[in-house]
């Protein structure tokens, strides 16, 4: 019997089946209706442990209808943060960070790790070549920056992220679009500086657009926080 992981972000859900610690195929959604769309997910196939990390709060009555869909459900998010109590890291960190350094564990045994998550917001985490956790950082995201500047100035429009962009701008639009993107760039090079020995782990839905513009060797684990809710799953199994 295979597990369900699933993982609610700010922005988008994401699932997959997992066999052990292999992912199968993934789902996404974006919508309101979250709850339901993990109930869809059971509706041929009853997980033996099914793990959701949430970054929302989902409704008691929810909760039940997806508990009797699965055998067992552990549920991470900001009230059940003791799933991975054991795992000697700090409880201030969200379930999905928190999976994220579980899923770098394993994948970098005995190397240092600086693992950014590019989504909603630009997260940062190292850890040692013990796995130790060192600390982290949170700034916004690059959509969010892009909003940001659209919504606190009563001049600057609202832009998508570019496909290219200038070293510098040469008008509004590309002044904003090379601000932000090499804002960000700027941002992630100081902390390669930082552990210049470590691994460099990129995840999260702008993962593969800054890893492409870049020079420092980064490996793009686009599901990483799934990866580490399969390892909890799997561990629990066990």
């Amino acid at each position: 019997m295979a597990n369900l992981v699933v993982d609610i972000g700010n922005t988008a859900l994401k699932a997959a089946w997992a066999d052990g610690i292999t992912l199968g195929k993934t789902f996404r959604y974006q919508g309101e209706r979250m709850a339901d769309f993990i109930i869809s997910l059971m509706e041929k196939d009853r997980p033996e442990v099914l793990v959701l990390s949430s970054a929302r709060k989902i409704s008691d009555g929810k909760i039940s209808e997806i508990k009797a869909r699965c055998d067992v459900l552990l549920v991470m998010d900001s009230e059940n943060s003791g799933v991975l109590a054991c795992k000697c890291l700090p409880a201030y960190l969200s379930p999905d960070r928190l999976s994220s350094i579980v899923a770098a564990r394993h994948l970098f045994p005995g190397k240092g790790c600086t693992i950014f998550d590019l989504g909603t917001t630009l997260t940062v985490d190292m850890i040692d070549e013990d796995g130790r956790y060192e600390g982290g950082n949170i700034s916004p995201g690059c959509r969010t920056r892009f909003k940001s500047l659209n919504r606190y100035s009563k001049s600057l429009p609202l832009l998508d992220t570019p496909d290219v962009t200038e070293d510098l701008g040469t008008s509004l639009f590309s002044s904003m679009e090379s601000g932000v993107i090499n804002g960000i760039i700027f941002e992630l090079q100081g902390y390669f500086g930082m552990k210049p020995e470590n691994v460099f782990i990129f995840t999260g839905g702008d993962a593969i657009y800054f890893a492409k513009r870049v020079k420092n060797p980064i490996f793009v684990v686009c599901n990483l926080v799934l990866m580490g809710l399969a390892i909890v799953a799997d561990e629990y199994v066990k």
